[in-house]
């Protein structure tokens, strides 16, 4: 499987401002010596030695990610401002057929789903999966006037299938075992899992994590256990998890101790605060690092979701 991140950010879209990009220049600009401008090569070593949350960015886009199976399958899961870039930057399926998997309905996680241009071409199939048999009318009902100027069934492709799915029920696509579970959040998310060759991919945006998650539970384990990969909701740091609770979200250490109790190699920290800018977010990422080799002393690896990368699972 191959894992692309389109789409990082919880509750709305976070540009860069003005202020931010200036930021970035004016720390760069502090950082040059003379023999950095010596010469194209030095030029290069120095933009190259720039620290990452300097050099780039972790995207601005609400949640979207695109899972492509061994056979060339493609699921979308959530459809957040992030769903825009797969036309505009991804390859299309030989097929054209995208499967989308929504975790909820927040609008962070399907208020993309009218920029996806895809979903206006006839020669693309969409196939759309959740746990709502009422999952057309939620799509649709974003897109009444006067909320949006054309409407879904008038415009989209004529290719659409709606497919209710259930925790209890595993089923495939392209290959892929998939099952959900349910997690903690205001009006309900679930976790997705996918494995495939004896890989297990998990997406679990919008969870606050409880003790009830960490319990040895059959159920608990069967979903999460040896799970080769995680991208799982840090949108809040401790103080913050704590001041919110109700609200629906992790922090890392909550986050970096579940990976490690149910043995899963490696974590991405994932539906970034709004609020938070680069560099607030690399901090976050060293803190979480730190806490995995010095506190929790498991072979956790922690990683920071950021728009743009693929990640082979």
């Amino acid at each position: 499987m191959l894992v692309r991140f389109w789409g990082v950010r919880g509750s709305i879209p976070a540009p860069l401002s003005a202020r931010q990009v200036r930021a970035k220049i004016d720390s760069a600009v502090q950082r040059i010596k003379p023999k950095d401008i010596e010469s194209p090569d030095a030029r290069a070593r120095f933009i190259a030695a720039l620290p990452d949350w300097l050099y780039g960015t972790i995207g601005s886009n609400t949640t979207c990610l695109e899972l492509i199976t061994q056979d060339g399958t493609h699921i979308v899961l959530d459809a957040g401002t992030g769903i825009r870039a797969i036309p505009l930057y991804g390859d299309a399926p030989r097929d054209k057929i995208y499967h989308i998997m929504f975790s909820h309905f927040h609008w962070d996680h399907l208020q993309g789903l009218p920029f996806f241009n895809y979903a206006y071409n006839n020669q693309f199939n969409l196939k759309f999966y959740s746990t709502s048999n009422k999952l057309s009318s939620i799509l649709e009902n974003q897109m009444i006037a006067p909320y949006f100027p054309v409407a879904l069934p008038a415009a989209f492709t004529k290719n659409i299938e709606y497919k209710t799915i259930s925790p209890s029920v595993l089923f495939n696509v392209g290959g892929a075992d998939v099952c959900i579970k349910k997690m903690r959040h205001p009006g309900d998310s679930y976790a997705y899992k996918f494995t495939e060759n004896s890989k297990s991919f998990i997406f679990a945006t919008d969870t606050e994590l409880l003790p009830a998650d960490f319990e040895k539970t059959e159920q608990n384990a069967q979903f999460f256990e040896n799970a080769h990969t995680i991208v799982l909701d840090t949108q809040y740091t401790v103080e913050e998890s704590i001041e919110k609770e109700n609200w629906g979200h992790s922090s890392f250490c909550y986050a970096v101790d579940f990976a490690a109790l149910w043995h899963i190699k490696n974590i991405f920290l994932f539906h970034h605060d709004p609020m938070y800018d680069d560099k607030k977010l690399y901090s976050i990422l060293k803190a979480a690092r730190w806490y995995s080799h010095y506190v929790s002393k498991k072979n956790v690896v922690v990683y920071l979701a950021q728009e743009g990368i693929t990640i082979e699972i």
